[in-house]
């Protein structure tokens, strides 16, 4: 049986994969974040769910492949795209740390503790909150977490600091939740410290779902308080602009082949 880490976007089933909807049709169970199982009630059918809330992600994944092992087939759905800041580098971990065989495609012949696995990509949080914002990264960029759940604050610290000096474009990820509710202005901060103040940012919350909300401010001017776990924040590089409405960053085509327009 089959294992289908599936990415199902950024929440409207207008942005979810062809192959992500067959995926979850196929599959005899469901497996996810209750939130997200929620975004996609209406593909499941029925089907027998392992549902968790935050925190329980091991738990979810766990049961999800004593499924597979089981002779079953599940779907491990994960908004966005389940290899970023996702289910998927942690099922490999578990099958790794289990010594579980996994594959590809079914292999010729059948073995205890082995399973098939296929990774289907969704629209990632970063890719569904740039559209909206315009186009910010059309050049370099970073993608960090400030939740610090998992990783070191200082750890992640190190990794702003570098980025700001770099003159990455930075897309920030969990800048916000109840129980965190500093680590948005302590970036800013930082990277303050290495860019312009008017450089321009970009707050997306509820990327294409029904909260959509997208607001353009500056680094200086960025209200921490309109944030939450929702939220993709794109603050630019040395080159962003702001026009209009929009924010983008240029790629360098006009510099190299001198366009006047």
């Amino acid at each position: 049986m089959k294992l289908f880490i599936v990415g199902t976007g950024p929440g409207n089933p207008d942005h979810m994969s062809k192959r992500a909807k067959e995926a979850i049709e196929q599959a005899d169970c469901i497996a996810g974040y209750t939130t997200y199982l929620d975004l996609i009630a209406h593909l499941i059918n029925g089907k027998p769910l392992i549902s968790t809330g935050m925190m329980k992600e091991m738990d979810r994944v766990e049961q999800a492949i004593e499924q597979v092992l089981a002779g079953k087939s599940c779907a491990l759905v994960s908004g966005g795209d389940p290899g970023i800041y996702a289910m998927a580098g942690l099922v490999f971990e578990l099958c790794a740390q289990k010594k579980i065989q996994i594959y590809r495609t079914p292999p010729e012949e059948n073995h205890d503790n082995s399973l098939v696995l296929e990774v289907v990509p969704g629209i990632p949080a970063l890719a569904a909150g740039a559209a909206l914002a315009g186009a910010p990264l059309t050049h370099d960029f970073a993608a960090i977490s400030l939740s610090d759940l998992l990783t070191a604050w200082e750890n992640i610290e190190k990794r702003l600091t570098c980025a700001a000096m770099a003159d990455f474009v930075m897309v920030l990820y969990n800048p916000k939740s109840k129980k965190r509710d500093w680590q948005l202005a302590r970036a800013r901060d930082l990277i303050m410290e290495h860019r312009s103040p008017d450089t321009p940012v970009a707050v997306v919350t509820g990327a294409m779902r029904e909260n959509q909300q997208i607001y353009l401010t500056t680094l200086k001017e960025m209200d921490c308080e309109q944030v939450g776990m929702q939220t993709v924040v794109f603050i630019g590089s040395s080159t962003s602009m702001q026009y209009m409405d929009f924010m983008f960053t240029p790629r360098g085509y006009t510099k190299k082949y001198h366009s006047n327009q």
